[in-house]
């Protein structure tokens, strides 16, 4: 809320900068809050969808953030848009005070004991002893985290050098992908509960993402058609990271569902900012008629050796059999 209000009061970019930072720290916090809340008050089949509606009406704000933020920058100019982003925060902030509870209704909140620095080490390295976490964390790494590059990096500019795009059209194109995105996440709860499988539903969908990456990266000039098609189609099938975080809770009793929500996280936020510098650093590299091929397919092998690691590990269905009970299911 103060980052937010902050960047419209800036006096120079130095304070513009040091509100963006104040900004994004408390979207962290406030991300980590909503899964660690998904996971405290849904387990099993009900997990992902939570998961899915929070994540598809996040990037719905992203979306505001594009040409609805544009528009209001026009008519408002740039401090002005910035200061009702800040008010709409002010209000979101107040509804979540008033409505959103720590613990579900029908089951009394587990003991919170004080806890020092040396306690909370201990806890973490709990969670990191837990059999399963680094098949997810591998596959979270890189899941959510090649098709943001994509959205914030490389789809702009390769829909301009490429394909000649203006600006508008461009833009439709992100609109759109954006889209794609939303509808996949809300149809993944339905369609995990009907296959019943965390583990394969992940598999297939990441291996449609990185086939798309990679049918991007080995046609440098594909008509406009299909090269849209291609990136619409790679948002559609990224919408399986929900699937990974809800694999994740699974792996955790319930006075660990706190620290092991956020290390599940902390793998997207970390290949968040280092696929974009990978992929940087990859095409810098590159002559420059391979630069599209480069970076698409740079994308399309990390995906793939996440899931190489993903794969590697059992599944957790929401809804366990009789056999996944007495033998489990791999």
């Amino acid at each position: 809320m103060l980052g937010a209000l902050g960047q419209a009061l800036a006096p120079d970019a130095g304070w513009f900068l040091a509100a963006r930072f104040l900004l994004g720290f408390g979207c962290a916090a406030s991300f980590m809050a909503s899964v660690v809340l998904c996971a405290r008050w849904h387990a099993g089949p009900g997990l992902t969808t939570a998961l899915a509606r929070v994540f598809a009406l996040s990037q719905g704000g992203i979306l505001l953030a594009g040409a609805p933020f544009a528009a209001a920058t026009a008519v408002f100019g740039w401090r002005g848009a910035y200061a009702l982003s800040g008010l709409m925060t002010i209000g979101l902030a107040a509804l979540w005070w008033r409505w959103v509870r720590d613990d579900p209704p029908d089951r009394p909140p587990p003991a919170r004991p004080g806890e020092t620095l040396a306690g909370a080490l201990r806890g973490q390295l709990t969670v990191w002893r837990t059999p399963g976490l680094l098949p997810v964390l591998a596959m979270h790494l890189v899941g959510y985290a090649a098709m943001a590059t994509v959205i914030a990096v490389w789809a702009g500019p390769y829909l301009s050098e490429v394909h000649g795009l203006a600006p508008g059209p461009r833009g439709a194109v992100l609109f759109g992908m954006g889209l794609a995105l939303i509808f996949g996440l809300l149809g993944v709860g339905p369609l995990e509960r009907r296959l019943n499988t965390r583990k394969w539903l992940v598999a297939g969908m990441a291996s449609g993402a990185a086939l798309t990456l990679a049918t991007l990266g080995l046609w440098p000039q594909p008509p406009l058609v299909l090269a849209v098609a291609l990136l619409v189609g790679l948002c559609l099938f990224s919408c399986y990271p929900v699937v990974v975080v809800a694999h994740g809770r699974s792996l955790f009793p319930d006075h660990l569902v706190g620290r092991g929500a956020t290390t599940v996280n902390l793998a997207q936020t970390l290949g968040s900012a280092a696929l974009p510098a990978v992929t940087g650093w990859a095409v810098a590299f590159a002559p420059a008629d391979a630069a599209w091929p480069i970076a698409f397919g740079t994308l399309a092998l990390a995906l793939l050796l996440g899931l190489a690691g993903y794969l590697t590990g059992r599944d957790a269905p929401p809804r366990p059999s009789n056999r996944s009970r007495s033998d489990g299911i791999t």
